[in-house]
């Protein structure tokens, strides 16, 4: 995995060809040479590898998406930090399938890093509040559903968090 400002002097690298382009009256290709440069400052804000491993979590393909996210090697240098953070929620949903310690981990430093949607954020309290109902942490529990649902503004989350409350009624 490459740093992330090596797809920043790319891009600019091209935007100069492009100025030569554009010098020597070859409009098209220097047009072309621009949008060329538009992918590589778009794959800066948006890594292609996080975008391919969504793909496949949409896909319920869970292999793949961890597949896709392995090929990162060096999160912190080679991510935005807020593509940190969903580099983090990924790998959260992907643990909690299996090691729920490593799980919460992750979906708190993805928490601290920062995600950009609300119902993103709600769905990484929503996962910690399971967590913690496993570990028998109900105090821990009640309180990040209530932020969790907060946070669900567009209902998206109401039955997931109706689960976790008749859950938390056993225990």
């Amino acid at each position: 995995m490459y740093n992330k400002y090596i797809k920043l002097v790319i891009a600019a690298a091209i935007l100069v060809w492009a100025t030569f382009q554009f010098i020597e009256s070859n409009i098209m290709n220097g047009i072309s040479l621009v949008l060329l440069a538009g992918i590589f400052v778009l794959f800066y804000f948006k890594n292609e590898f996080i975008l391919l491993a969504f793909w496949q979590l949409r896909k319920q393909n869970f292999a793949g998406a961890d597949k896709w996210l392995n090929y990162i090697k060096n999160p912190s240098t080679a991510l935005v930090s807020k593509q940190e953070g969903y580099y983090n929620f990924l790998k959260g949903i992907m643990l909690s399938q299996t090691n729920i310690t490593q799980a919460e981990k992750f979906f708190k430093k993805a928490l601290k890093l920062g995600l950009n949607m609300k119902h993103d954020i709600a769905m990484a309290k929503l996962q910690l509040a399971g967590i913690a109902l496993t570990k028998r942490r109900k105090r821990e529990a009640t309180t990040l559903i209530n932020e969790a649902k907060k946070l669900d503004t567009q209902g998206v989350l109401t039955e997931q968090i109706k689960m976790l409350k008749q859950q938390m009624k056993k225990v």
